[in-house]
């Protein structure tokens, strides 16, 4: 009779041999409890070695309760919660008896343990979707203006036309935020001591019968030039006297753009994370 050959069991495997096929049988399956402190150790970000120092072990302590080599002593439970964050019972998966919930939380959790685990997959993603409109809705209000970047050529035969379509620029709102439709820079200081080089304006747009009193200062568009000028009824006027006034005969085409209603505050600027919000209220804006 042949003699059966018996294979060292790979490392890692236990010392246990299946008979019939004179292989390493499958060690027993990881206790739950070292599953879950290895979860929530990761979940939480924690390297085993600050986890063990946290409590007051050793990092081999902590290796040897994840790979079920040993079990934390039960004085250890509470401050391996602490640690970790959570209470003894999500360490142990088992409802907190001193949770209290309403009728209809009862019945929503009932109903919800008879969906199919693609339903329950359905209804997580559905609560995830609301709690962040839910985030969104109590973020600052903002408004989404262009913003034109570069020298804007015109637009010939329309009065309000720009040879350029902009970008998006997302503000918190204001009294001056919510009367302007675009925003430009001031490039030059002719307009200084008020309106510096690299300033922000913003601008009113004036698309029905243009026009602008004498003393207010607009954006206008002359030749393939956009200026930032004090309207007079002789010409366009810098604030720095240092620059001539413009004066155009009729032959000559200027446009008005709009009303300058103000300096943009840098800090009216929303944050990435609000405009993310704000995007997500208003999924068609693109």
């Amino acid at each position: 009779m042949p003699r059966r050959s018996i294979e060292r069991p790979a490392r890692g495997t236990g010392n246990i041999i299946d008979m019939k096929t004179g292989k390493a049988a499958e060690g027993p399956a990881l206790p739950a409890l070292c599953e879950r402190i290895r979860f929530f150790r990761e979940k939480a970000g924690l390297e085993q070695k600050l986890l063990a120092k946290k409590i007051g072990v050793t990092s081999n302590a902590v290796s040897n309760w994840e790979n079920g080599r040993g079990r934390p002593d039960i004085n250890l439970l509470p401050d391996i919660c602490h640690a970790l964050g959570i209470t003894l019972y999500e360490l142990y998966d088992e409802e907190d008896p001193t949770v209290h919930y309403t009728v209809g939380e009862q019945l929503f959790i009932e109903e919800y343990r008879q969906l199919s685990p693609g339903h329950r997959t359905a209804v997580a993603r559905l609560v995830e979707s609301l709690l962040k409109a839910q985030a969104a809705e109590s973020s600052p209000r903002i408004s989404r203006l262009t913003y034109f970047r570069k020298s804007l050529a015109a637009g010939f035969g329309v009065p309000t036309e720009i040879d350029d379509s902009g970008e998006p620029i997302y503000l918190y709102s204001s009294k001056e935020v919510d009367r302007a439709d675009c925003v430009f820079s001031v490039n030059g200081d002719s307009m200084e001591p008020i309106y510096h080089d690299g300033d922000m304006v913003l601008v009113s747009r004036i698309p029905d019968a243009p026009s602008l009193q004498p003393g207010e200062v607009g954006a206008f568009i002359v030749g393939n030039e956009t200026y930032i000028k004090v309207y007079r009824e002789e010409g366009l006027e810098s604030m720095n006297p240092e620059y001539p006034i413009m004066h155009f005969d009729e032959a000559e085409s200027v446009y008005l753009i709009g009303r300058v209603t103000g300096i943009l505050d840098p800090e009216k600027i929303a944050s990435g994370e609000d405009i993310g919000k704000y995007q997500l209220l208003h999924p068609d804006e693109g």
